[in-house]
């Protein structure tokens, strides 16, 4: 059996080969596939196969699923691009006959009014109309989208965002790469569709709170207009694009679309998820 993972070289790619391995799928039987290979060199000296690929190029993206059983499409980082990126890698896995093609969509795809799902929703369609056998793994939020921003927040001594007191279900990306390895070491795959998200739904006042009670300091929510927000963002060097689609995606928060009420992520990694508080406690300790 080979599978194959695109995007290794970034951070959840980097986590689902850890988890392969950890499932005692053999080395050999990995293929790490990224642009950037010699990031992927640590990998290599544990026998995983490595492979340069380029989601904007096909015969790179042919290469790389060559012989392979089973395929992860991570979705790629260049929002504006991805249905296209999506649809070689598609038009590869079923030239070569995958048994399965897993993709990392996002929660509530088919009912959310993000703009960030218009891109993942268009692959979901690519791949329904493919005829290639596919599972979904629709990831709700990382926690580490706001344990990353832990310095600017304790310096600001401030959480802002647009979610109003809409709650978001996110899980760390190790418990979104667990969950792609059980599903790409499991049988009769084909079809399944996971929505996935942490077991505790939070606010972003929930969430201040565990920042401020880690850090031992005072730390507020501050809920802003979209638009306030996004300028907030640009203000801080966010590409203003990218700004206005984060804002839109806390107005989601507050309608509710990533709160995922299944246990499907749980149920796949065979625990709980990593809960809110502990991994603000974490990260607050490794400043």
């Amino acid at each position: 059996m080979s599978i194959v993972v695109t995007g290794a070289t970034g951070q959840l790619g980097r986590l689902v080969i850890e988890a392969l391995l950890k499932r005692n799928v053999p080395a050999d039987q990995i293929v790490a596939a990224g642009r950037s290979t010699e990031k992927l060199a640590d990998f290599a000296a544990r026998g995983v196969q490595v492979r340069a690929m380029d989601y904007d190029d096909a015969a790179s993206v042919a290469a790389a699923l060559k012989g392979a059983d089973k395929v992860l499409l991570i979705s790629s980082s260049t929002v504006g691009r991805r249905v296209a990126q999506h649809r070689t890698v598609i038009e590869a896995a079923k030239a070569e006959g995958v048994d399965l093609l897993a993709y990392t969509s996002i929660a509530n795809a088919d009912t959310t009014g993000m703009k960030l799902a218009d891109e993942h929703l268009a692959t979901e369609a690519l791949l329904k109309e493919s005829g290639v056998p596919f599972a979904l793994l629709r990831n709700g939020w990382y926690l580490e989208n706001y344990t990353d921003q832990l310095p600017g927040t304790l310096a600001q001594g401030a959480l802002a965002g647009s979610a109003g007191d809409g709650k978001v279900s996110a899980a760390t990306r190790a418990d979104y790469a667990e969950a792609a390895a059980a599903v790409l070491t499991a049988d009769n795959q084909a079809g399944k569709v996971y929505e996935l998200g942490g077991d505790e739904a939070f606010t972003l006042a929930d969430l201040a709170g565990s920042i401020s009670a880690a850090a031992s300091r005072p730390v507020s929510y501050q809920d802003l207009p979209a638009s306030d927000y996004a300028e907030l963002l640009a203000g801080f060097g966010v590409p203003r694009d990218f700004a206005g689609i984060l804002a839109d995606s806390d107005l989601g928060i507050a309608r509710g679309d990533l709160h995922v009420t299944t246990a499907h992520l749980s149920s796949l990694i065979g625990r709980p998820t990593t809960a809110m508080p502990d991994a603000v406690r974490t990260a607050v300790s490794l400043l």
